[in-house]
């Protein structure tokens, strides 16, 4: 009996040998940063739209047919905020399943890292949502409060063909320098290094993973933060902390692949497939005889038709959110665009201050062009309108400033947008030539680009930033601006908790002030109050209502129009 038992098992040995000693690859698919592009069409802008999940999963399927059980397919963060499709979906449905986990359970996604602009639809959304997958949401480093156990899962272990694959998800841990904290009450966030370091010997030790998968929603090159924090970092962290195979990245929208020896000599490929599912992210790992091989490159998903199957699953979804972005709330008398908001006060930049100061009473509002070029037409203005107005979900915000650090705000804003004029043929603007496409782009993020109103000022572009903005004595409520009294300013939430630099690195607020600087806040998303706010207006007409311009106007003038033909 012992002879044969003996037998047995070295007839078992030898095939798993066998089996071990043959290479093997598995196929890694991911997505990232897709923002609610789930279908073929831009509900915002009205139009065909390029990538989405309904391409991507034409190309999933297509390999899965020949990969099998070998084919994983990740996603990398930020699904839940963009498009109507998800807000409809996170605000107004929220007795459905949610959209985009039934999206994800068709697609058989294996495992997804949670990404920023997921924690700031809150967690009454994120909890329902992740609840609703049948595949496990990671992130390492997002930690319950009072606990050292993550909030998601730490990591996720695939095992096929004998290997053994362990996915490891970290998120930007600066969500607390751009969101409230009840969108993240339960929760903090610890550094990527820390984290890497507790848990790769983790996995390799106790979980014996053969392969380690970085599934990281950070940005690839590092990205300092207001409260001192590293929103990115991605490939720094492939190099310094040894024992990544793969690093998948994500969060600044930027498709990448590429290859680097880590600081113990080790190959480690990184790559990003960017957003709105344009590019997938494909990498193949090959186990031969213990040694491991790992090749990438970003696949071009406009390449492919949408799915049928994807598109007659999800029809009556379709259909939905078509009826919700066509709601009429209100009518314009004229079209207004972002591209103004640049140059001088513009209605497009102004429309939002309005709102803020009639919903606050403040003395001042602060607001910037969230979306760098659209353009809201004359006549009815429909729910998809809004999302183009205010892209983003951020909460409106009442804050304590005194004068100086309102005038060390604006000084901040225009440091980063208006570049410092020597004679009338520079230019107005900080902008920069696009190599890759020969175009013109801001230096600097648009979304950044902060005017006032409340207060009327000029900003003198002869003069180096941080000497620029001159504020008139008069305010527009009758009250007099002096440097010391202190103000209520209307803002958004972003802002307001420290994004963008304005109030820690312009105003000179430490991070750890900043709440207490906050008088009120909404409890909803503001593009909601802007919706109730038309509603109740029914009939617009854009108009300027800040007061400031840029000076001296013989230059501004000519310089801007010929930044304008550059940019657009």
């Amino acid at each position: 009996m012992k002879k044969e038992l003996l037998f047995i098992g070295i007839i078992f040995f030898c095939i798993a040998f066998s089996v071990r000693s043959e290479a093997i690859t598995i196929k890694i698919l991911q997505t990232s940063d897709i923002h609610g592009n789930f279908f073929p069409y831009d509900f915002i802008e009205n139009h065909p739209a390029k990538g989405s999940l309904s391409r991507v999963y034409t190309y999933v399927k297509q390999e899965r047919e020949k990969w099998n059980r070998n084919l994983l397919l990740f996603d990398n963060g930020d699904i839940l905020q963009g498009q109507p499709t998800a807000y409809y979906y996170n605000f107004i449905d929220t007795t459905s399943i949610h959209l985009a986990a039934r999206l994800m359970n068709f697609m058989n996604y294996k495992a997804a890292t949670m990404g920023n602009h997921d924690i700031e639809t809150g967690p009454a959304v994120y909890d329902r949502f992740v609840r609703s997958c049948n595949f496990p949401w990671l992130a390492a480093n997002a930690i319950r409060e009072n606990s050292d156990k993550s909030y998601f899962s730490p990591y996720y272990i695939y095992e096929v063909s004998g290997i053994k694959i362990a996915v490891l998800g970290m998120i930007t841990p600066a969500i607390p320098a751009w969101l409230p904290k009840n969108l993240w009450k339960d929760m903090y966030y610890k550094d990527i290094q820390s984290t890497a370091k507790q848990w790769i010997p983790y996995l390799k030790e106790q979980e014996k993973a053969d392969v380690i998968v970085g599934l990281l929603h950070l940005s690839t090159e590092s990205r300092m933060v207001a409260t001192g924090v590293d929103e990115g970092g991605g490939e720094d962290l492939a190099y310094s902390v040894p024992g990544f195979d793969v690093v998948l990245l994500g969060h600044d929208h930027r498709p990448l692949y590429k290859k680097i020896a880590n600081v113990a000599g080790d190959s480690v490929v990184i790559i990003n497939p960017g957003a709105g599912g344009n590019f997938l992210s494909e990498v193949e790992v090959t186990i031969d005889k213990g040694s491991k091989r790992c090749e990438g490159k970003l696949i071009d998903v406009n390449a492919f038709e949408p799915d049928p199957d994807f598109l007659e699953t999800f029809r009556k979804d379709s259909v939905e959110v078509s009826k919700f972005v066509s709601e009429k709330i209100a009518v314009t008398t004229d079209a207004f665009s972002s591209r103004d908001a640049y140059f001088g006060p513009s209605a497009f930049v102004d429309l939002i201050h309005r709102i803020q100061l009639d919903l606050t009473k403040a003395d001042v509002s602060f607001a910037a062009p969230l979306s760098f070029d659209t353009q809201i037409n004359k006549g009815d203005i429909l729910v998809s309108d809004m999302f183009k107005l205010y892209k983003y979900e951020n909460f409106l915000y009442t804050m304590t400033l005194t004068g100086r650090e309102i005038q060390d705000f604006l000084e901040f804003s225009y440091g980063i947008w208006i570049n410092q004029m020597q004679s009338p043929e520079d230019h107005l603007l900080q902008i920069v030539k696009n190599q890759s496409s020969n175009k013109y782009r801001f230096v600097n993020a648009s979304y950044n680009f902060d005017s006032a109103a409340g207060i009327s000022y000029t900003v003198d572009v002869t003069k180096p930033a941080g000497q620029r903005v001159i504020i008139d004595k008069k305010m527009r409520n009758g009250k007099t601006f002096d440097l010391n009294t202190k103000y209520t300013v209307a803002i958004n939430s972003y802002r307001g908790n420290g994004g963008g630099g304005h109030l820690t690195e312009g105003a000179g607020i430490a991070p750890d002030q900043l709440t207490s600087r906050i008088k009120t806040a909404t409890p909803v998303d503001l593009r909601y109050y802007m919706m109730q706010w038309m509603k109740a207006e029914k009939a617009l007409k854009p108009e300027i209502v800040s007061h400031w311009k840029l000076v001296p106007e013989a230059w501004t003038e000519s310089a801007g129009k010929k930044d304008y033909d550059l940019l657009f």
